[in-house]
């Protein structure tokens, strides 16, 4: 086996393990406790429509990997906890786009600053240059990787 498949192995291993779903449920709830009106379904919800910013039901589901249905129910429950609102569409009047309220706009932040706490907390044994070299490798990975994506 050559270097290259190698680590291309050992990186898909690692992602896959990171994508999980236990592991996933295990960084949205620790990144959610406290914050009220989010639970570990919804957050993916904020947070995507925190990034693409206001999107269509259709759009945000989309971007986030979920299913539109999902994406409207677990849009509803944000809604009623006032984290975000449903506005006309500007170009179709019969259509609705989502939009975070300024509520969910602190509960995104506040949930982030909880997710970095944690990496925080994990990398705290690693030494600042393995830490430094690990972020810094990921994020020049996730860099490529769009830029593939957006290439091709």
């Amino acid at each position: 086996m050559t270097r290259v498949s190698s680590l291309g192995m050992r990186a898909q291993a690692v992602i896959g393990r990171f994508l999980v779903r236990s592991n996933r449920t295990y960084l949205y709830e620790r990144l959610v406790d406290g914050v009220n009106g989010v639970d570990a379904t919804t957050y993916p919800v904020l947070s995507g429509l925190a990034r693409v910013g206001p999107a269509s039901a259709t759009r945000l589901a989309a971007a986030i990997g979920l299913d539109r249905t999902a994406t409207t129910r677990y849009a509803s429950r944000l809604e009623a906890a006032g984290l975000l609102r449903r506005v006309p569409d500007a170009r179709d009047g019969r259509a609705t786009t989502l939009e975070l309220t300024a509520r969910g706009e602190a509960a995104v932040a506040a949930a982030r600053r909880a997710l970095a706490a944690l990496f925080e907390d994990v990398l705290a044994d690693w030494g600042e240059p393995e830490a430094e070299r690990f972020v810094a490798g990921l994020e020049r990975f996730v860099t490529a990787l769009e830029q593939r994506h957006h290439a091709g």
